[in-house]
């Protein structure tokens, strides 16, 4: 039976490291600049974690196979206060190397959250909500209309509070749909209005939490043209599995031309656009 046990241990062990090397069960493509740096830690991290795991069912599989019922016999596995020395050094070892991990995979962290957005970027607005997204755009002036919370109001659809007073609000859009354009920068304020949310684009490998009370920025830059899912990483009630939405990437010139548009266009040409990329 140790025998059979042992070579069990491996086979599953080998079976693990045939299911990542495959990439059966994987990311989505990435499409985002800094998501290329995280897939390249995340490569590092599971090499090195495998390395360390592979060893080790190595050795249990051999253990379990020497020291089995059927040779207890003629060689009895002994018990062992440890080594002191040798405790220091691997821990010593370990701490170093995972240390180590960490500390490169805050470069990509870091550009993320302690840098702003480059000049020019696009601007969107979030506003979370139980359950779904939205998403603010400044319309044909480049410039965001005022927003009160106290004017908010779901069954006029004003989901994010705009003044219809200001000057500015009046070509304001709001979409359940993140539309950007494709190679250039794009700058997200993220809020929420009643419980925290997390925005999560698993293709650009993008989450952040929106927090009541807060205004929380983060900028990326998606390459490839299409569309992507959106869905809410944080348990925020009970529909939250429905708190799903879509992001659109196309070309800037099409971006450029969809934001001079008034609501309603807006609405009609992104379903134009889900449709061409399948996502309708």
């Amino acid at each position: 039976m140790g025998r059979v046990l042992a070579v069990l241990i491996w086979l599953i062990t080998l079976l693990t490291v045939i299911l990542f090397v495959s990439k059966r069960w994987w990311f989505p493509e990435n499409v985002s600049e800094h998501g290329v740096g995280i897939d390249r830690q995340f490569t590092i991290t599971l090499l090195v974690v495998a390395f360390a795991f592979v060893l080790a069912q190595i050795g249990l599989g051999y253990v379990v196979w020497r020291y089995r019922s059927v040779a207890a016999d003629k060689e009895r596995a002994t018990y062992s206060h440890g080594n002191n020395r040798l405790e220091v050094i691997w821990t010593g070892i370990t701490a170093a190397i995972f240390i180590g991990l960490a500390i490169m995979g805050q470069r990509v962290w870091a550009s993320m959250y302690f840098q702003d957005a480059p000049p020019g970027s696009f601007e969107v607005r979030v506003v979370a909500q139980q359950f779904q997204w939205n998403f603010h755009y400044p319309g044909k002036d480049n410039a965001f209309g005022r927003t009160d919370p106290k004017l908010i109001n779901d069954g006029n659809q004003n989901f994010v509070g705009l003044d219809e007073g200001d000057e500015h609000s009046k070509d304001d859009i709001v979409a359940p749909t993140l539309v950007v354009p494709v190679n250039k920068p794009v700058r997200l304020l993220l809020r929420a209005r009643d419980v925290t949310h997390s925005l999560w684009i698993p293709n650009l490998r993008f989450k952040q939490d929106a927090v009541p009370g807060l205004e929380i920025p983060m900028h990326f830059t998606a390459t490839k043209e299409g569309f992507y899912e959106i869905a809410c990483a944080e348990l925020c009630g009970q529909l939250h599995y429905k708190m799903g939405a879509k992001m659109l990437v196309i070309s800037q010139a099409e971006h450029q031309a969809l934001m001079q548009m008034s609501q309603n266009d807006f609405q009609k040409k992104r379903d134009e656009y889900l449709e061409r990329y399948g996502g309708k």
